[in-house]
């Protein structure tokens, strides 16, 4: 049954659009014809998930398969949260379960939900949502409830996260869908079509679905004292596969919303896996071999997508661009074909190294993109260690082009914290930002802007670097070293990671089962949407309660200072000789510290970077120790690890072996295939940058509505809209001059959220005569439904705007009596009832008095803070009262509504109404039925 959004949207829930699922692309197939119905559910706000790739990928996928059915749902904000949940401390409870956004139905009713897990922190959302969508947290309550004849969805998790250690989680979910999703999901579909035919029970289900490579199943796995994670039955693997999938950019081509959301643009991936080989990255490890896309299907994608979705802005998507051979080649055969259509291309993080000539032709348009470098560390010693492949000679050269090109802020990405760092790393940081504003003057003159981007080392899981610790003690040392040294520096500004989020992170991110409840606790505490910085307080008391409560707390503190370091220094070795010959004498004599591991001292300041460094004599034994993570198979050779470790303690690099030799990490095989790497290609010659046509040709003005749902679509969200809408229907729009060229489309007026209108107008200027019924018909073809065309008519190009012939507009609201004012002349809350009484309620005297009423005097608050006494009566023309029952009334009035801010609106019709009959009135209703210009 479909919940009642109508009920749910109300005026307190701030943009309403977000929970529509009426966005261009989305997608709705017959309940009734669905054998399998899915929920691919994002746990974050709609603005972040909707814009999620493989969110759009995989939806797209789904849908696409015959009787497969798939919805979406995304974490609801604070207010809608509120309102749905049923306790008993919210303000405006409805007690309606959490729902997919298409159908409108409660995600109880599907047979499988899917969560992208793809930060450690997030599985706090993913509780908030199933709480939400009132499904018991834990497979083993589920399981309990299906014994008991109940019929749950199976709940599931995918997603980086998800791929690299399930454990912390492994209570939450049915099964987790390790790696790429695109070949997996269908697999996953047609086991559950079949199961629901043979009428299979949860726990069947389940054992079939083990069976595919890359679903784990925890359930069917225990975990053992060291940690390490094992089957509980012989019909489930040892190991679990994880999924390797082509990217196929045709199914990136999908949703479009009508709200802006954080990546407002269409991507299209153009590489997928990364071989750089930099020890601190999971999703370089995760993502093996690399697999470049087809240049044709890349163009083809994007010309495609263009022109289906309306966007103004695509973006190449991988985790290293500029490895992508036939990047230049690729860009510009797109920006050659999509010169006329005022269209920018931006590109992630990029390598610096391969930045040049050729990737800078094809950045930007008429509004040049960012520019964001991530030259990781400070040194060349750091960045060997990392194996980051970069050299101080390539990055002054990269930084250099960008400057010649235009370029005057760029962004940098540095983290402190690393394995052998020291403090004269840590200080290199700034020491190179001053050597490139040195370097890097603009105009020979003017220092190098730069952003920085300072975030904390946390070790990830299936790294070389995963045996490492760190100390988030020493994290806030070297910010306090590094804020020091950035205070005297200009044009710079820097952001710094919060050294709780990366010391949660790693708390969760390499824990084991024992975390579940530690995860479970930290939600009921008031964790979740961790990731936001106004919820950061709240989330680091609730997780360092919830540690303290699981009695974990000792393991928590090794991550505060540090349990151990890859790397020593040789005039500390004696010390750390003394002190294992010291621990060796306590554990004779039975008192050895209660710690996993032995704790570090604080390194002091280096003073040189030719300070000896050797691995400490603990290696091997740590190296050796179970991980809850090993019985996950993702292709790299836990051996290679430890090797590729060794090679960092050396600061010794391993090249790229999609360009170089093998360096045998054991991902290339049958399993997993091999890199495949397309050659560069000969570059097309540029056919210049857009320029806005400014002719103005002929102008139309169109009058249409805004009904049903889109009255939950903003005025700034309306304007983007049609801005689509005309590249969509190919129209000649014409556009404005100067840096930042717009299109040529005026609304007359805002209409307020929320409000239904039949009567807005808008003009539209185009650079060349075509037919009214043409454009009438191209226009009306692209816009949504609900928003309908009612009238176009061609308007003289020297004609005034309709915003400056604007005079009036025409209401219809509907608006009850519900209480008596207080003597101040404000409503009593208290006394008022959520019905009016209808015999307290004359609706004609009072419409009448308002009409004999010579001044409704209200102080109006200017945007500069000014205010001044404003007399209402002035700006109504005319007020009538259409009908009346039980103490509601429809009225129609017309009032001011010029854009010099001289209006009426339907509130301070409300305000007469209370003044005349001394009742709180409660606006029900509002219809804006026409706009009124006055030609003469």
């Amino acid at each position: 049954m479909a919940v009642k959004i109508e009920e749910l949207l109300t005026a307190e829930i701030n943009q309403p659009a977000r929970y529509l699922g009426n966005e261009l692309g989305a997608v709705r197939k017959p309940w009734d014809g669905a054998s399998v119905r899915w929920v691919l559910t994002y746990p974050e706000v709609y603005e972040v998930g909707a814009s999620n790739l493989g969110h759009i990928i995989l939806y797209n996928i789904l849908n696409a398969l015959p009787r497969q059915l798939c919805d979406r749902a995304y974490l609801p904000a604070p207010d809608l949260a509120a309102k749905l949940r049923s306790s008993p401390r919210a303000a405006l409870t409805t007690k309606t379960p959490l729902f997919a956004v298409e159908s409108r139905r409660s995600l109880t009713e599907f047979d499988i939900l899917g969560f992208s897990l793809s930060y450690e922190l997030g599985a706090t959302n993913i509780l908030e949502m199933l709480d939400l969508a009132g499904i018991p947290l834990t497979w083993k309550e589920r399981a309990t409830n299906a014994q008991n004849g109940g019929d749950l969805p199976l709940i599931f998790a995918g997603g980086q996260t998800a791929t690299s250690n399930p454990e912390p989680y492994a209570d939450f979910f049915d099964f987790i869908a390790l790696g790429d999703g695109e070949e997996l999901l269908p697999e996953i579909g047609l086991i559950l079509a079949e199961g629901k035919t043979n009428n299979l029970s949860r726990e069947a289900l389940l054992l079939d679905l083990a069976q595919i490579p890359g679903v784990y199943v925890p359930q069917f796995y225990d975990m053992a004292a060291d940690g390490s994670v094992h089957p509980n039955r012989p019909q489930v693997p040892e190991k679990i596969l994880r999924r390797v999938a082509t990217p196929i950019p045709a199914y990136s081509i999908g949703l479009v919303p009508y709200v802006e959301t954080v990546h407002d643009r269409l991507t299209v991936e153009i590489r997928r896996g990364c071989t750089r080989g930099c020890r601190f990255c999971q999703p370089g490890m995760l993502t093996r071999p690399a697999r470049d896309v087809e240049p044709q299907q890349v163009v083809e994608a994007i010309e495609e997508g263009m022109k289906a979705t309306g966007h103004s802005e695509f973006s190449l998507l991988s985790l290293s661009c500029s490895d992508y051979l036939a990047l230049p080649a690729v860009g510009m055969e797109i920006k050659n074909r999509l010169k006329d259509k005022n269209i920018s291309l931006s590109l992630p993080s990029q390598r610096v190294d391969r930045f040049d000539d050729n990737i800078a032709d094809i950045l930007g348009g008429t509004r040049q993109s960012g520019l964001t470098f991530a030259p990781e560390a400070g040194t060349q010693r750091m960045r060997d260690i990392v194996n980051k492949g970069l050299t101080n000679e390539e990055l002054l050269r990269g930084v250099k082009t960008a400057v010649d090109r235009g370029w005057d802020k760029i962004k940098l990405y540095f983290m402190i914290g690393l394995p052998g760092e020291t403090d004269f790393d840590v200080l290199g940081i700034a020491e190179t930002v001053r050597w490139l504003q040195r370097e890097c003057r603009l105009n020979g003159r003017r220092p190098l802007n730069f952003n920085l981007t300072i975030s904390n080392f946390t070790p990830k899981p299936h790294t070389p670097f995963q045996w490492h610790s760190v100390s988030t003690a020493e994290f806030s040392r070297k910010q306090k070293l590094l804020k020091g040294e950035f205070k005297a520096m200009r044009n710079i500004k820097v952001n710094y990671t919060d050294v709780r989020i990366s010391a949660m992170e790693d708390f969760v991110g390499r824990g084991d089962r024992r975390l579940g409840a530690v995860v479970r606790r930290a939600w009921e505490l008031g964790a979740g949407m961790d990731a936001w910085w106004e919820n950061l307080d709240t989330a680091y008391k609730a997780w360092t309660r919830a540690i303290d409560e699981s009695g974990l707390t000792w393991k928590y503190r090794q991550v505060e200072s540090g349990e151990w370091n890859l790397f020593e220094k040789e005039e500390e070795k004696e010390e750390g000789r003394r002190k294992r010959e010291e621990g060796r004498r306590k554990k004779e004599e039975g008192r050895e510290d209660k710690q996993d591991f032995p704790t570090s001292s604080p390194l002091p300041l280096s003073p040189s970077p030719t300070l000896p460094l050797s691995p400490s004599p603990l290696l091997p034994l740590f190296l050796d120790r179970p991980l809850p993570w090993d019985h996950l198979d993702t292709g790299i050779d836990k051996n290679w690890l430890k090797l590729d470790l060794l090679h960092a303690l050396e600061a010794a690099t391993v090249p790229d072996c999609s360009f170089e030799g093998c360096s045998r990490c054991g991902v290339c095989g049958t399993d997993f295939g091999h890199n495949v790497v397309v050659d560069a290609l000969p570059i097309p010659d540029f056919a210049g940058e857009f320029v806005p046509n400014t002719e103005r040709k002929q102008r139309f003005r169109v009058w249409f509505g805004k009904v049903g749902d889109m009255a939950l679509v903003g005025h700034l969200d309306l304007l983007r809209l049609f801005d689509r809408v005309v590249r969509r229907a190919d129209l000649p729009i014409s556009f404005t001059g100067g840096f930042h060229p717009n299109p040529r489309i005026s609304v007359a007026n805002a209409l307020p959220l929320g409000v239904t209108s039949t009567g807005e107008i808008a003009d539209f200027e185009l650079t060349e005569s075509i037919d009214l019924e043409i454009f009438r018909a191209k226009l009306a073809a692209t816009l949504p439904e609900n928003i309908p065309i009612y009238k176009v008519e061609s308007i003289d190009l020297k004609a005034p705007s309709a915003s400056q012939l604007l005079e009036a507009a025409e209401y219809v609201i509907t608006v009850a009596a519900t209480g008596l004012l207080t003597e101040n002349g404000e409503s009593d809350q208290d006394n008022s009832t959520a019905v009016s009484v209808a015999d307290t309620a004359n609706w004609e005297a009072w419409v009448k008095a308002i009409a004999e009423t010579e001044a409704f005097w209200r102080v109006h608050t200017t945007k500069s803070g000014k205010t001044r006494d404003v007399n209402l009566r002035d700006r109504l023309h005319k007020l009538e009262l259409v009908q009346q029952s039980e103490g509601t009334a429809v009225l129609r009035y017309t009032g001011s509504c010029r854009s010099d801010g001289n209006l009426l609106k339907p509130e301070h019709l409300v305000f007469m109404l209370e003044q005349v009959s001394q009742q709180e009135i409660q606006l029900l209703q509002v219809q804006r039925s026409q706009l009124i210009l006055g030609y003469g």
